[in-house]
């Protein structure tokens, strides 16, 4: 593949990479903080955080995986149920960039099709799993409608040492409003049983945003 494919792969990383592909990884408002959760449905995880989010009166968008809303379509309509957004990170969590267009595009529109079969509604925002973009991902995610979105914090939820207090240290670590928060509500792709100090973490991580006078927000509507 040609070198310009793997162009955006880093743009999670390197901001000046993100801004010149046109990859959003903060709001275009100073108005709330988006809180954004990978890799589920999850039976136990995502209903861990939606019980965190409801308590606090926050709502938060959901970057689901097809894979795991066909084993759990219910818990996908529950999510928007309760006030939340969904969105799309494929079908299979799977890398990018080796990808062929043809796998990719039936991978995105077998994912776009089961979130909007389960959740009754349809996805706007897309996130590609490990936030690597390919230049081809990107042209097919654009001509979808779709807004590609990465973030500007996260509490790597995911790690085997992670605790809930560095969970939430790292995920506000000089927090602004503005700020799109990546957490993880699933443990499908990650360390066994993550999904657990990522919800011990979410009550700090709540405050944090809290404390900075704005609300904890889906990406596209605020509380």
């Amino acid at each position: 593949m040609r070198a310009d494919w793997f162009g955006p792969a880093l743009a999670a990383h390197v901001p000046r990479l993100a801004a010149a592909y046109r990859i959003e990884c903060r709001l275009p408002t100073t108005d709330r903080v988006a809180l954004t959760f990978d890799d589920g449905p999850h039976p136990e995880g995502t209903t861990a955080v939606l019980a965190e989010l409801g308590r606090h009166g926050a709502s938060a968008t959901f970057f689901l995986v097809g894979e795991q809303v066909a084993r759990n379509p219910g818990l996908a309509r529950e999510i928007v149920d309760a006030g939340h957004e969904v969105a799309v990170h494929g079908f299979r969590h799977t890398l990018l960039l080796r990808r062929r267009m043809r796998e990719l595009a039936a991978d995105l529109d077998r994912a776009a099709g089961t979130i909007e079969d389960a959740a009754g509604t349809t996805p706007a925002l897309y996130r590609p799993p490990y936030g690597v973009f390919s230049a081809g991902a990107l042209a097919d995610v654009r001509a979808r409608g779709w807004r590609p979105l990465l973030w500007s914090a996260w509490g790597r939820d995911w790690e085997r040492r992670a605790t809930p207090q560095s969970i939430a240290r790292r995920a506000t670590r000089d927090l602004r409003p503005g700020d799109v928060v990546l957490l993880h509500d699933s443990d499908a792709y990650s360390s066994e049983g993550s999904w657990r100090r990522t919800a011990a973490a979410l009550p700090s991580v709540l405050d944090a945003v809290a404390a900075l006078g704005v609300p904890a927000s889906a990406v596209t509507h605020s509380t």
